[in-house]
């Protein structure tokens, strides 16, 4: 008898999809706003659906480092993220984007729906996120809920009890001062 290894199209579903993340925010006081809008893969898509609604919006970066370390960056859409500069900041080598099956088998997401809100289905804490300060310091901070047909809102004060409530603790970094 042989055992089937899962792939992205035959794994088991994930442990949060977009309702059930929404309905574990709401079970836990987490109080947020989400808008349904085009499916985005890229933070240039989005600029004109971004527009009308508040707060900083966000691009995430699935990463995977020479040692086989995943990283997850989100920083506010318009921050440049120096991949060749970050590895000495973070505390990694090389880095380069991570691919799909990787980020589904972590994060239970596809390509174009990264998000810091993905950290959920990582229980086992494989991912090290990086959030970048300005996102950090923002009111309002807006990512995908594990799907890039939808935006949702979050204060900054939810988005910290998300973060306690999954035993997550983000490396904070200003991608504006980053060292040479």
């Amino acid at each position: 008898m042989t055992e089937d290894k899962p792939t992205p199209d035959s794994a088991p579903e994930p442990a949060y999809d977009r309702d059930r993340l929404l309905a574990w925010m709401a079970d836990n006081g987490i109080a947020q706003t989400t808008h349904d809008h085009p499916a985005v893969f890229r933070v240039e898509e989005g600029l004109e659906l971004k527009a009308a609604m508040p707060g900083d919006h966000t691009k995430n970066l699935f990463l995977k480092d020479k040692k086989g370390r995943l990283w997850l960056i989100s920083a506010r859409q318009d921050t440049v993220v120096d991949l060749k500069r970050a590895p000495k900041t973070i505390g990694s080598d090389k880095l380069s984007f991570g691919n799909e099956t990787l980020l589904y088998e972590t994060l239970c997401v596809r390509g174009g729906s990264v998000t810091a809100l993905g950290l959920i289905n990582d229980p086992d804490q494989r991912v090290t996120f990086v959030l970048d300060k300005a996102l950090w310091n923002a009111d309002i901070v807006n990512f995908h809920p594990l799907t890039n047909t939808a935006t949702t809102a979050l204060e900054q004060a939810d988005f910290r009890r998300f973060l306690s409530l999954i035993g997550r603790e983000p490396m904070v970094v200003d991608f504006d001062r980053l060292e040479g």
